[in-house]
């Protein structure tokens, strides 16, 4: 799976934005591809993605989500990665993210989660079958902070810590989630499409190569990006 993600990133097309310029990486400024460069090299991929030439328009902003990226994001910690994708992909459809439901959703599934558990990620079913108990009721309290942040209570994390969850994942939890609903909205405002790479995992082929696409808002992102996998909507409890 990890040898098909690479390929797949590697062999995607440099996208361009609907509502506001990014930076291009082969007209970049020197302090920016200083930072492509070093992002190309520490990630091995040839391409530098979409979210990161949004934030490339403030140059310590992106140094800063690139560390983030090492350090926390893309990393196991007091959550596993696949959990951190899990949390990235359920708050991206939450957020109607096209952009981010997807490439999270290809990486939850390069990071071992089935098209089952998939799909009721992307479908928000908080009580799907395919979650264990403890799994759902982290998702739960994701949805939680995701819909209404300032109703959550002392309660709330007792009852992930009967679920068996620590202090330390809870937090990674709640950080890992206030970032994309960060990052859903400057990708979102600038206008990201989506880049189709659950399609091509799906089908086994390479990823679109469309560099423009804009994003269609007639759709849920949910409903869309499911379409285009090839996985069926789980139905709802």
């Amino acid at each position: 799976m990890r040898e098909y993600q690479n390929q797949a990133l590697g062999e995607l097309s440099p996208i361009q934005s609907a509502n506001l310029p990014i930076v291009n990486e082969d007209d970049a400024p020197p302090e920016v591809e200083r930072l492509f460069t070093r992002f190309r090299t520490d990630f091995g991929r040839p391409h530098v993605p979409g979210i990161l030439r949004c934030f490339a328009t403030h140059p310590p902003l992106l140094e800063h989500m690139m560390g983030l990226a090492q350090s926390m994001l893309f990393i196991d910690g007091a959550l596993d990665r696949q959990h951190k994708e899990m949390i990235a992909t359920f708050v991206s459809s939450r957020n109607n993210c096209a952009y981010c439901a997807d490439s999270h959703g290809f990486f939850l599934r390069t990071n071992g989660g089935s098209p089952e558990l998939l799909t009721a990620v992307m479908a928000c079913e908080v009580d799907s079958r395919e979650f264990s108990s403890q799994q759902g009721a982290l998702l739960r309290f994701v949805q939680k902070i995701t819909d209404d942040a300032q109703s959550v209570t002392r309660a709330d994390i007792e009852l992930l810590h009967v679920s068996d969850w620590t202090d330390l994942q809870i937090a990674e939890a709640i950080h890992v989630t206030a970032l994309f609903a960060c990052f859903n909205r400057v990708v979102n405002a600038f206008g990201l499409p989506s880049q189709d790479l659950l399609a091509g995992y799906a089908n086994g082929t390479s990823p679109r190569k469309n560099p423009y696409r804009p994003n269609s808002r007639k759709k849920s992102v949910t409903g869309a990006a499911i379409e285009r996998a090839g996985y069926s909507q789980a139905p709802r409890q």
